[in-house]
């Protein structure tokens, strides 16, 4: 995703996660389009996302713990502006 493709829920996402976890790696997915028109599409073309996240944070940390980090970071964002997140968080050198 390109800064000016971006919206601003992405870029909300990528800056509370840069922000919390300070990672090496970040790749924020806007998959909303594979959505449209299914449950959770609220027609903002931002409601479905995967990141994709290398942090030291994640070290020592099991799969859960990791994306409980994640969703601490974007907590309020998931109760309204992300219907879904696929998570995919890894710690350096994994």
């Amino acid at each position: 995703m390109t800064e000016e493709s971006k919206g601003p829920v992405a870029t909300e996402i990528e800056v509370r996660l840069r922000a919390a976890l300070n990672p090496q790696q970040l790749v924020v997915t806007n998959d909303s389009a594979k959505h449209s028109g299914h449950m959770g599409d609220d027609g903002s073309g931002e409601s479905h996302f995967t990141v994709e996240i290398v942090a030291e944070a994640f070290v020592g940390q099991g799969r859960v713990a990791r994306q409980r980090l994640v969703n601490m970071a974007l907590s309020d964002l998931m109760l309204g502006k992300i219907h879904a997140l696929a998570i995919k968080a890894k710690a350096p050198g994994e």
